[in-house]
């Protein structure tokens, strides 16, 4: 078993235009978007009494937001002209005028943000699902900024926080690491629930413990139009390829919940820049799981057979890992399943030092009495031998563990929000950092 852990960094990068996309010093524009997603924001420094930012796209559809006279809010008209106004009565009025606005588009959200000093928050937020399908990426190349009032920038959507963070790894389970670095995805939190969210590539340099951004990944779904931001990513190098394996949480709607897992391959070099991945559904075999849903996709080839660690959802919310092997991604069986667990998920393959495979998982707080709080570990069938001895972050942080020269190193994540009062759950989180106690 492993060494016990304890935190040694908590780290929050926070960035609503992505520093690598940052358009500066904008004059009034317009001025092109180059969106490839919905994922995209515009700021603006404030240099008069009123202000605002606009976002125009080709088929006359206008997103913008505006401050004037102490109130900050959004505004939308269509394609059919139908035009309305947007302002939340909690934090839609400010006291003093703010140093700064920001308009973002995540998925199919416009919000309008306010900062005075350092700290962005939400002051407005509408959803556009009914207005305008964001997603088309025709619609989403014509878009263009314009700016009134102050000096704007923009550039990609970058993200509130971190969580679901995993390992990029070889497809024998190995980290990728070309540069000695360890190279992370993580699902970019939004201002808001699972749909505001996208998937970022990261990479952590393991001895100072510097955090940087590489690149954006975006999906084309097998059986809709357009481009979504689905998250919870496993990333493998194989070969001279990449397989690329996500949950479908871009659209998740708590009316009509459901989420499954895509496949994408591509030899492009997703270490850096934007990219848009075509998918294929990763068919995973669901008899006597009575599957609802499915996410946090972990892909390993051991001896030649696939091995996918998956949480399976019996109903919103309540999930247990299970674990399909094969001789491809195309031809699974199930292997194992845990049934007696309703709250456990971020499933982790991990080859260990004396040569054994062993599962890894995190028990959120709403399982079963033993089954809290606690980072899990099983064998290959999924019977549990033992648990890691590592403080517990809130929320249901990931078991994403990798061994360097000088020890083990985990990269998980908590609940911490940011954003305001007004985004609600799905804003979290910090990245928190342990190594093994010595």
């Amino acid at each position: 078993m492993l060494p016990p852990f304890e935190i040694v960094a908590r780290l929050r990068p926070i960035d609503l235009i992505a520093p690598g996309s940052r358009t500066p010093d904008a004059g009034a524009g317009p001025h092109p978007l180059d969106a490839v997603a919905p994922y995209v924001a515009a700021t603006l420094v404030l240099e008069a009494e009123s202000a605002g930012i606009t976002m125009v796209a080709s088929d006359g559809v206008r997103l913008a937001g505006s401050y004037a006279d102490g109130a900050i809010g959004l505004s939308v008209r269509t394609a059919a002209g139908v035009e309305s106004t947007h302002r939340s009565r909690r934090m839609g009025t400010l006291p003093t005028r703010p140093d700064a606005i920001a308009l973002t588009l995540t998925g199919i959200h416009l919000t309008v943000w306010s900062r005075d000093g350092a700290e962005w928050v939400v002051r407005g937020r509408v959803g556009l699902l009914e207005l305008v399908d964001t997603r088309d990426e025709a619609w989403l190349a014509s878009l263009t900024v314009e700016y009134d009032g102050g000096s704007g920038e923009h550039g990609d959507f970058g993200q509130l926080g971190l969580r679901d963070t995993r390992v990029v790894t070889c497809a024998d389970g190995t980290p990728y690491s070309p540069d000695g670095w360890v190279w992370l995805t993580a699902t970019h939190a939004g201002p808001g629930f699972f749909d505001t969210a996208h998937t970022g590539v990261w990479r952590l340099e393991p001895k100072t413990l510097t955090l940087e951004h590489r690149a954006h990944l975006f999906f084309r779904r097998p059986t809709v139009r357009g481009v979504y931001g689905d998250h919870a990513t496993h990333l493998v190098r194989d070969g001279d390829g990449w397989l690329v394996a996500t949950s479908t949480w871009g659209d998740f709607d708590r009316r009509r919940p459901a989420v499954g897992i895509t496949l994408a391959r591509t030899e492009a070099d997703l270490t850096a820049g934007r990219h848009v991945l075509d998918t294929t559904t990763l068919d995973l075999p669901l008899e006597g799981l009575r599957s609802r849903g499915q996410w946090d996709p972990h892909l390993v080839r051991i001896d030649e057979t696939w091995h996918v660690g998956f949480a399976s959802a019996r109903k919103f919310f309540r999930f247990h890992p299970a674990l399909a092997t094969g001789p491809s991604l195309d031809d699974l069986a199930l292997k194992s399943a845990t049934m007696d667990r309703r709250a456990t998920e971020g499933v982790t393959l991990l080859r260990l030092e004396d040569g054994h495979w062993r599962v890894f998982a995190s028990d959120g707080r709403d399982g079963k009495r033993g089954q809290r709080e606690q980072f899990p570990v099983f064998d290959l069938d999924l019977t549990e031998i033992g648990a890691l001895t590592a403080p517990y972050p809130t929320n249901i942080p990931w078991p994403t563990l990798v061994h360097l020269d000088d020890g083990w190193l985990m990269a998980t994540f908590n609940a911490t929000r940011s954003g305001g009062r007004l985004p609600g759950y799905g804003t979290h989180g910090d990245l928190v950092v342990m190594r093994e106690r010595r």
